[in-house]
C-alpha cells in the first residue's frame, strides 16, 4: 500500500453535496467563502490519496419539486434543476482547481461546450488518475432527485462510501432543530431508516444503497476534517449498512 494511502479504510469515496450547503449565508446561489471552504476539505482528502466522486444538489438556485408545485410542469422543472446542478459543478470546479486540485465537471445531460459527458469508464479512469470528479444534472432524468444520482453514480464508479454532507452530525429520531429532545443514531441499517421513515435520502436513494451494499455516512460538512475522518473510518456521524441496527 501507498504510504499516502496507508490507515484509509475507504479509497474511493463519493461526497453527496446539497445545493443549499453552499447557500452559506447568502439567500440564493453560492457563497464564494463556503466554496472555498469545502474546496479546502476536498483538498485535504485528496492529500491523503482518497480518490473523490461528487454528486451536486441544485435547491439553491431551482428545485424540480418546488416548482413544479408552483404549477411548472414537472419534467421542464426538473430540467432547470438539472441545469442549476451544472452551475454549483462548474462553481466547485472551479474552486477546487484554484485549491491545486485537477477536476473534471461531467453532466448527465449533454452540454458539450462547458464540460463533459457522463461517460462511466472515463469517470473511473479520472479518479485513477487522481482527479476530482464533479458529476452534474443528476441522473439525467425527471422525478430522481441527485440523492438518487449520488447512490447510483456511487455504485457505478465503485466507490467504498458514500457521504452526504449535511448541517447535522448525523441522523435523528427527529430533526434537532425542532425537536430537543432528539437522539442521534450512530449506526443504522437501511431497513430501519425506510421502516422508521427517517429524512435521509429518498427511497429510491436508500433501496439503491441497500441492494448493492453500499456504506453511508451521514456527516457535518462544517466541521473541519470530517470528511478525511470518515475515510479514515472514525466514527463520526451516522453509518448506515446492511448490518447493525440501533435499537
Amino acid at each position: 500500500m501507498d504510504k499516502k494511502t496507508r490507515g484509509l479504510k475507504y479509497k474511493r469515496v463519493l461526497l453527496k453535496l446539497s445545493g443549499e450547503a453552499l447557500l452559506g449565508q447568502e439567500s440564493y446561489g453560492v457563497d464564494p467563502k463556503v466554496i472555498a471552504r469545502v474546496s479546502g476539505e476536498i483538498a485535504a482528502l485528496s492529500e491523503i490519496g482518497v480518490e473523490i466522486a461528487i454528486v451536486v444538489g441544485g435547491g439553491n438556485i431551482f428545485r424540480g419539486a418546488g416548482l413544479a408545485a408552483g404549477g411548472i410542469d414537472r419534467v421542464t422543472a426538473d430540467q432547470m434543476g438539472m441545469l442549476a446542478t451544472v452551475i454549483n459543478a462548474l462553481a466547485i470546479q472551479d474552486s477546487l482547481e484554484r485549491a491545486g486540485l485537477s477536476a473534471r465537471v461531467m453532466s448527465a445531460i449533454k452540454i458539450n461546450e462547458v464540460c463533459e459527458d457522463y461517460i462511466r469508464r472515463r469517470a473511473v479512469r479520472h479518479l485513477e488518475k487522481g482527479r476530482v470528479i464533479i458529476l452534474a444534472a443528476g441522473t439525467g432524468n425527471p422525478f430522481f432527485t441527485t440523492d438518487s444520482a449520488a447512490s447510483l453514480r456511487a455504485i457505478e464508479v465503485d466507490a467504498d462510501l458514500l457521504i452526504k454532507a449535511t448541517k447535522v452530525d448525523g441522523i435523528y429520531t427527529s430533526d434537532p432543530k425542532i425537536d430537543p429532545g432528539a437522539t442521534k443514531y450512530s449506526v443504522l441499517d437501511y431497513d430501519e431508516i425506510l421502516e422508521r421513515k427517517l429524512n435521509v435520502m429518498d427511497a429510491t436513494a436508500i433501496v439503491l444503497c441497500r441492494e448493492n451494499g453500499m456504506p453511508l455516512r451521514v456527516v457535518d460538512m462544517t466541521v473541519k476534517g470530517t470528511l478525511v475522518s470518515a475515510s479514515l473510518g472514525e466514527e463520526v456521524g451516522t453509518l448506515v449498512t446492511n448490518e447493525g441496527r440501533n435499537d
